[in-house]
This record gives structure tokens, C-alpha cells and sequence, in this order.
């Protein structure tokens, strides 16, 4: 009986040292900041913030679990917009507020936690330090902890610092394929015929083999690239703004033969696990292309490709691929969108 007593008391008073270094030496709450940049202009960067829905699809605090389910509430966007979020795997749950926005400077989040009455309140500032680059600073003051739990507040920082790091990376990849999408669309100029050089580009799609009758081929277009918008959208969980326009590679003069070969792909960061082996990856590597974009019906897209072709030929350049990027989604009994681009070397 004594020696429970003993240890009793040895552990009453590890406990009192515990909750008075933590009381003398710890603060009850935490404030830090974190500074990042990001090669995109600050509207962009800005409109990935006040947007929630936009914030939760590349926010590592939300996109680190495939159980967290999110609840948006009106406006959405900007100042009054609001979420509530339950993850029942990790057992936790919350609520995020935007309290205020002062457009392409600053806004302030609060974030509560688990039931927590009291919140963490993030202030992101925004600062344009060169046409395409947007300095991001996150000042984030985190809410009183009792005594007990103090000890949180040591490892607080670097796990908010950890979630930055994971979430620029996702932004990056969302905000490449968005700009990329819009400088694309602000650069038609139809049925002229350009030079460009193409970067790599990976690309997650199939391999089809089809008839080349009449409109068959675009229907067989239509119908598999509705396949690879289901997979990437609903079996890859990928959103519209992860994933840029879809590109059908296929020999440049095929449009004559009675069968007619290609890929047909969605542009895509980086590579993954696939749950489906009708799908592959494949990389497109950097070209010099001659480029037209031209929009009406699919079988109109053979006069433009034949000018590629001889231009060309005129130059005495050898040329390779053709790749059509649909502009707009291909539907069936509907015009076409798209830049024809043909790869050209000496």
C-alpha cells in the first residue's frame, strides 16, 4: 500500500512540474509566419484563396485524406463564404471562415477545430513582385491551449509549415494547367498558320484502333474521350482545373487510310497508380510544331492539316505527328475547337 502511495505522489508531481514549466515557460498560443513564392500573377494566385471551393481542391489540410467531406455555404466566394468539414476516418471535424478580403492583398481565415470555441486565425497577404510572380505570406496565430496541452504548440508550426509545403506543390500543378488552358484560348488566332515550340507533356489516356468511315471516326473520338473524362474525373477524383485539354496524337496523313490509329489523351502532372489497365501514360516529348487552329466540323480539320503538310514540305522539313487539342469538349453531332499541331524537324 505504501509503495502505491510513493508512486502516487512521484507521479502527482511529475504532473505539477509538467504544468508549471508548461505554465512559466510556454505560451498559451502560438503566432508565426511563413513566406512562399509562386511564378504566377497575384489575381490568379488570389482567386485560389478566396475561393473555397477552389482553396479545398489543392489544400493539403483537405486533399490529404479521401475521407473528408466538405460542406459549402453561401456566397462560396470571398468575404462571408464559409465551409464545414467532417473526416469520420480521422475522427476530426471543423469549420472554416473567410472574415475578410481586401481583393489581390490580403484575407483572413479562421479555422475551428473539433469543436473548439476558440479558433486559429490565418492572415494571407499577397504582394505582386513581378508581372508572373506573387510572394504569399501566411501569419497565423493559433488558439489558446490550457496547460495540459500546451506541449502542442511545440510541434505546431512545422506541421503548419509541412501543409504549405505539400499544398504550393498541388497549386502549382492547378494553376499550370489553368493558365496554360487560358493563354491557349487568348492566343487564337484561326486558320493562320504559326511556329511554336512545345514543352514535354505527359498525357493519361488510350490506344484506339478504328473505322475511318464517314463520321465514324469522331464518334469513336467522342465516345472514348468520354471514357477518359469519367476515369480521370470520377475514378481519379481529378477536378476541370487539374488537368488541361485533351490531345489526340496520330499520323499525319492517316485521314486517307480506311483505319485510322491513335491516342487520344488528358494532359496530366505527374504519374500514378492506375486502376484500370485500358488506360496508360504517355509522354509527348518537347517539339518544334507548325501550328493552325481551326474550328467547324471534324471533317474539315483534313484542309488545315494538308496545309501543315506542305508547308512543310516547302521548307524541307521532315515532320512527324499531328496532334489535334480539343479546345472544347468533342461532342458527338457537334463542330470542333482545336489546334492541329505537327511536328517538324530537319
Amino acid at each position: 500500500m505504501r509503495f502505491f502511495k510513493i508512486i502516487a505522489a512521484i507521479v502527482l508531481l511529475l504532473i505539477g512540474a509538467y504544468a508549471a514549466s508548461m505554465y512559466y515557460f510556454v505560451d498559451e498560443s502560438k503566432d508565426f509566419k511563413i513566406e512562399k513564392e509562386i511564378n504566377y500573377p497575384v489575381e490568379k494566385v488570389f482567386n485560389q484563396f478566396n475561393n473555397l471551393q477552389n482553396f479545398t481542391r489543392w489544400n493539403n489540410f483537405f486533399t490529404s485524406s479521401s475521407s473528408v467531406d466538405i460542406d459549402y455555404y453561401t456566397p462560396y466566394e470571398g468575404q462571408g463564404s464559409s465551409i464545414s468539414y467532417t473526416d469520420p476516418k480521422n475522427d476530426t471535424n471543423g469549420e472554416m471562415f473567410l472574415r475578410y478580403e481586401n481583393p489581390n492583398r490580403t484575407l483572413r481565415y479562421q479555422l475551428f477545430e473539433d469543436n473548439n470555441e476558440s479558433p486559429t486565425v490565418v492572415d494571407v497577404k499577397f504582394k505582386a513582385i513581378a508581372a508572373e510572380k506573387t510572394k504569399i505570406t501566411w501569419i497565423v496565430h493559433t488558439p489558446k491551449l490550457s496547460v495540459l496541452r500546451r506541449v502542442e504548440n511545440f510541434w505546431t508550426e512545422d506541421r503548419f509549415a509541412e501543409n504549405i509545403d505539400k499544398s504550393m506543390v498541388k497549386l502549382n500543378n492547378v494553376l499550370g494547367n489553368k493558365v496554360e488552358k487560358d493563354n491557349q484560348m487568348a492566343a487564337i488566332k484561326y486558320d493562320s498558320l504559326m511556329v511554336e515550340n512545345e514543352e514535354e507533356k505527359l498525357l493519361l489516356g488510350i490506344n484506339v484502333s478504328t473505322s475511318n468511315k464517314k463520321d465514324a471516326l469522331y464518334r469513336n473520338i467522342v465516345m472514348n474521350y468520354n471514357k477518359i473524362y469519367n476515369y480521370t474525373t470520377m475514378d481519379l477524383g481529378k477536378k476541370e482545373d487539374e488537368f488541361g485539354f485533351p490531345v489526340l496524337i496520330t499520323d499525319a496523313d492517316n485521314y486517307k487510310d480506311k483505319e485510322v490509329s491513335y491516342f487520344l489523351g488528358i494532359p496530366l502532372s505527374k504519374k500514378f497508380g492506375l486502376t484500370d489497365n485500358n488506360f496508360s501514360f504517355r509522354t509527348q516529348g518537347p517539339t518544334q510544331n507548325y501550328i493552325m487552329y481551326y474550328k467547324g466540323n471534324y471533317a474539315g480539320r483534313v484542309k488545315a492539316i494538308q496545309q501543315l503538310i506542305q508547308k512543310a514540305k516547302k521548307e524541307e522539313m521532315r515532320f512527324g505527328d499531328i496532334r489535334q487539342t480539343f479546345l472544347e469538349r468533342p461532342v458527338e453531332d457537334g463542330d470542333v475547337n482545336m489546334k492541329l499541331s505537327l511536328s517538324v524537324f530537319k
